[in-house]
């Protein structure tokens, strides 16, 4: 099975529309928060028909219309602030935060965490847990010294227990695989 797995998309509809067209492959999709604007969920639910999980993050303001939005969208759950569930026999658990999602991880609870929130794209094992961060569609980061960086996204597959990171080139149109 194959996991595409986004964060913090800020209302970048552009950057998500090439991201979403490099996941015919995927199975399901885990969307770690920051959509940020209920129009967004219109975007994930017709530019990926296969299920969706969504946890809230800390810029998702408009709450009551991004969960009224869902009564359009069969194949979109949203679980709040944390997704726990098993995929393809893993464990996995999604949280926002990375500062909360680390101390899951190093519990050993779970085969794989996924969150987001730095806007750093991040691939790293504590211990038997795979830690996934797949950095942010928005392509910025709003930390101290703030750079602008690749909008970036990430596949997991199950059956290997791999991720592989990918960089939305928006001049170009496509999502490219990262080293």
């Amino acid at each position: 099975m194959k996991i595409a797995i986004l964060s913090d998309i800020h209302d970048n509809l552009w950057t998500l529309d090439v991201a979403l067209a490099s996941l015919d492959d995927c199975d399901e999709m885990i969307c770690c928060g920051d959509l940020c604007s209920p129009f967004v969920i219109d975007e994930l639910g017709t530019g990926f028909r296969r299920p969706i999980h969504i946890v809230f993050g800390n810029n998702d303001a408009d709450l009551f219309r991004i969960t009224s939005k869902l009564q359009k969208y069969s194949n979109i759950r949203l679980y709040g602030e944390l997704c726990e569930g098993t995929f393809d026999g893993k464990r996995f658990a999604v949280n926002h935060f990375d500062y909360i999602a680390r101390p899951i991880a190093q519990s050993g609870r779970y085969d794989v965490i996924c969150f987001g929130h730095n806007h750093e794209f991040e691939i790293m094992r504590y211990g038997s847990t795979l830690a996934l961060n797949p950095g942010s569609i928005l392509g910025a980061k709003f930390s101290k010294g703030r750079q602008d960086t690749d909008p970036t996204f990430l596949v997991y597959d199950t059956a290997a227990d791999e991720a592989k990171g990918y960089r939305v080139d928006l001049a170009a149109g496509r999502s490219i695989a990262m080293g």
